[in-house]
């Protein structure tokens, strides 16, 4: 008898943008699995702990476990490295890239980004929105940006991974 594999594991902080990208990879594709979380505020950060460097050595989310290989994903710190200026920051660099993305899918767009299926394109857009939202970039001067995402959050696999809808999200920030 062949025994099945064991689940992936998924390390995740609810509100990631690269570990939602990730959960909504694994919804599109029917994969379950488990999820770990790992708080990157709590404790000055989870990620530092001993346990989580050994699963991760650059001590960064997501790490997904997959038939015991850990993939994992660089490049979380950045706001916190801002400081003050996060906000700013952050609205300009949203901004800056909502600009070119704009007009880049007057061309490629159908219903979603590329055309009238979903691809990776929409993965990295949805998180990206949702930190344009958090942020309070003014969304109305990215029109198509914004069709694109509402019809990618009617789909299951975006509205199960959303990190409102994550079991380690604060009880506050719940859909």
């Amino acid at each position: 008898m062949i025994s099945a594999a064991p689940k992936p594991i998924l390390y995740s902080y609810f509100r990631s943008s690269c570990s939602w990208r990730v959960r909504i990879a694994l919804a599109l594709k029917g994969i379950s699995y488990d999820l770990v979380p790992v708080n990157l505020l709590k404790d000055g950060g989870q990620q530092f702990s001993a346990e989580f460097k050994a699963v991760n050595p650059m001590q960064q989310v997501p790490a997904l476990k997959i038939d015991g290989i850990t993939l994992s994903q660089s490049n979380l710190n950045v706001l916190k490295q801002i400081g003050e200026k996060k906000t700013e920051w952050a609205q300009n660099c949203i901004a800056s890239g909502f600009q070119a993305l704009e007009q880049i899918l007057q061309h490629t767009a159908g219903h979603y980004c590329v055309g009238d299926e979903v691809s990776m394109a929409d993965l990295c857009l949805v998180p990206q929105v949702s930190n344009a939202e958090r942020f309070k970039v003014d969304m109305g001067l990215y029109p198509t940006i914004t069709r694109i995402n509402k019809a990618l959050l009617e789909l299951e696999a975006f509205r199960v991974s959303h990190p409102s809808r994550q079991p380690d999200t604060p009880a506050e920030l719940r859909a």
